[in-house]
């Protein structure tokens, strides 16, 4: 049998006296859900690539508004006659008529700067695809948590609503509504840009309506909304209070993810004539003018161009946003 350990005051006091050596404040405290988030956000280089290309789009597109509205720096709409060619109808020069002066060359016919009008056309395929996100992200949140928090009739209501709008011919709508504005007259950016908006925004809720209702439906019957109903919280405050700060993650992420998706709807509807209408310069407007020059593909690349880049960066965001998100990432 082994003998009893026998404690010094020495050998007591040096254990902490060691475990303590060393070590800050800092080191021991803790780290809140969003910095364990942009902690994981920061190592996805492509995610965080994608982030500074959505930051200098915003930039572009909100100084494009100043340079061709506030200030008339630029002139998206200004012909240029001199550099097309009066036989074939083609800028003058190799590359689409690319000068120091033009750098991405000019349209065919009428000699408009390519540059100017991808530049100026960027605000409006932005700001509608931001406005309709935002309408679709509001509506399908609220409807979501309702269905999946109270469910039975309520959420039988909200879900057969979902299953009509989502069977809706949007495309359809769009081009019949389009064709109302016309017969009435209604040329306005701003009229056009509000049905534009309400068109993509009000008729894409049910997508996040259902991730919403699917992921209340499984935080319902969590402890903190048990403890807030036995403490009395009623219903609004449990929804508001207690159920959509736990669903920001999956918000913000489908936010994501369905912006990129507004802006090539929003350049669908401009390619088939019924978005914003000429000599307003769109993305889609701009390569729906390029189908006729099919001879020219400079006039078709730069467009284009903008909205590949556009929808891959909102894309790869989204997608590093998920996963830095996501608690069973590693």
């Amino acid at each position: 049998m082994t003998a009893p350990l026998e404690v010094t005051e020495s050998s007591a006091s040096a254990v902490p006296d060691a475990a303590i050596q060393g070590v800050s404040r800092k080191a021991i405290q803790g780290r809140s859900l969003g910095q364990i988030a942009w902690m994981r956000l920061k190592r996805d280089k492509v995610a965080i690539t994608g982030g500074v290309v959505i930051i200098v789009l915003i930039l572009i597109a909100v100084s494009a508004v100043l340079m061709d509205r506030v200030f008339g720096v630029i002139h998206p709409n200004e012909f240029h006659q001199e550099l097309i060619d009066g036989t074939t109808l083609a800028p003058k020069g190799t590359f689409g008529g690319m000068s120091a002066s033009h750098p991405l060359g000019v349209e065919p016919l009428n000699g408009r700067d390519l540059l100017q009008r991808v530049y100026a056309g960027s605000w409006i395929s932005l700001l509608i695809a931001f406005l309709s996100t935002m309408l679709s992200v509001v509506i399908g949140t609220v409807m979501g948590v309702v269905a999946g928090y109270f469910g039975g009739w309520v959420d039988a209501v909200i879900s057969r609503a979902m299953d009509v709008f989502l069977a809706f011919p949007l495309l359809v709508f769009a081009i019949a509504l389009a064709g109302l504005l016309n017969t009435f007259n209604v040329t306005g950016e701003g009229p056009r840009i509000a049905v534009l908006v309400f068109i993509i925004g009000f008729f894409n809720w049910p997508y996040i309506g259902r991730i919403i209702r699917g992921q209340t439906l499984s935080l319902r019957n969590r402890e903190f909304v048990d403890a807030a109903r036995s403490l009395g919280a009623r219903g609004p405050y449990i929804l508001f209070r207690e159920l959509l700060p736990n669903l920001m993650a999956p918000i913000l992420v489908y936010s994501t993810l369905l912006i990129p998706t507004n802006i090539l709807f929003e350049a669908a509807l401009s390619f088939l004539g019924v978005g914003i209408q000429p000599p307003t310069a769109t993305w889609g407007g701009m390569i729906s003018d390029a189908v006729s020059y099919y001879t020219l593909p400079h006039f078709m690349l730069w467009p284009g161009l903008a909205i590949f880049v556009t929808v891959l960066a909102f894309n790869l965001f989204g997608d590093g946003l998920r996963d830095a998100l996501d608690p069973r990432a590693r």
